[in-house]
């Protein structure tokens, strides 16, 4: 299922732009099963939701699926396919549209018991028929890894908020255009946005996690986060690496897994007047600060990075 992960990325990204420049951003507050419900909001929310997931379907079909064959139903185990680092993504987009939905339904006076069960699976909703649309779909095909990922990424956030009252642990994505991608002959994409697609090198996802909850100190600033991330490097192809495309060589690459180590910023944390900067710090939720990192990778090396992104 190539690049599949990154739909769910971009899709997600879409989302947050499109609730974020509707208004969200400065309508953000901690509704209660008392709150009255803002009829209008609400409608406003249907409404957005709507047509982003028929423009989304739209693109699928004229974009993703516009050269591949309609099939019968059909499953495909991609659970090795890019040492999982497409799992990642998938579980990242879930995790953004559940996030985006739980608070949204929030905002506008929705109970949080109604806004966990309806604006928290909603990752878990949206992906699903995205899948259905693979599996009739030659090249592709329905992936229950795929599917245990968006899972992951709703429960994420009803985990969360049931087991700390708030979003402790944010899920954070960070992409740097990696040195693999000028060697590809266009293999990993011709363009900037094309590569954000289709390299995986470039993917990191990070669990972040604020720093005063693991060390009780006043002086530690709340918007202060650590974060462990997961990426892979040296892949060239889905399962194993291609040595050659539009006739021109690839050059041999080991794939190897990283985890990391780093520091992050809580951009829900940073308080301010600024209706701007509210919107700039909504906007950089699921975003994950470049600091300085520690890898250690797959082929048992220990690196240190003075910034990774």
């Amino acid at each position: 299922m190539k690049f599949q992960a990154s739909k769910s990325v971009s899709f997600a990204f879409i989302l947050s732009f499109l609730l974020i420049h509707s208004g969200w951003a400065n309508n953000f507050v901690a509704g209660n099963d008392s709150t009255p419900i803002n009829k209008r909001g609400l409608y406003k929310a249907i409404a957005i939701e709507s047509a982003y997931y028929a423009g989304s379907l739209a693109v699928l079909n004229t974009v993703w699926y516009k050269d591949k064959a309609k099939v019968p139903f059909h499953f495909f185990n991609d659970n090795k396919g890019y040492l999982q680092v497409d799992k990642f993504g998938h579980a990242f987009g879930a995790y953004a549209q559940s996030y985006i939905g739980y608070h949204w339904l929030k905002s506008i006076g929705v109970g949080k018991t109604n806004a966990l069960i309806f604006g928290g699976t909603l990752g878990f909703i949206l992906q699903t028929p995205i899948e259905i649309m693979d599996g009739t779909h030659e090249g592709w095909g329905f992936s229950w890894g795929d599917m245990a990922a968006n899972a992951f990424g709703s429960a994420l956030v009803i985990g969360n908020e049931l087991l700390f009252n708030e979003q402790l642990i944010k899920y954070k994505f960070s992409y740097w255009e990696s040195s693999y991608s000028r060697n590809a002959s266009g293999y990993l994409g011709k363009t900037s946005f094309d590569r954000l697609l289709k390299d995986y090198n470039g993917h990191t996802y990070w669990l972040s996690m604020p720093v005063n909850k693991l060390i009780s100190h006043r002086k530690i600033p709340s918007w202060l986060n650590v974060a462990v991330g997961y990426g892979a490097n040296g892949m060239y192809g889905e399962f194993e690496n291609i040595t050659e495309y539009n006739g021109v060589p690839i050059p041999s690459t080991e794939r190897y897994r990283q985890y990391l180590f780093s520091l992050d910023v809580d951009w829900t944390k940073i308080k301010t007047q600024s209706k701007v900067m509210k919107i700039v710090f909504q906007g950089m939720t699921f975003i994950k600060l470049p600091f300085p990192a520690l890898e250690l990778n797959s082929k048992g090396q220990l690196k240190g990075y003075w910034m990774y992104n």
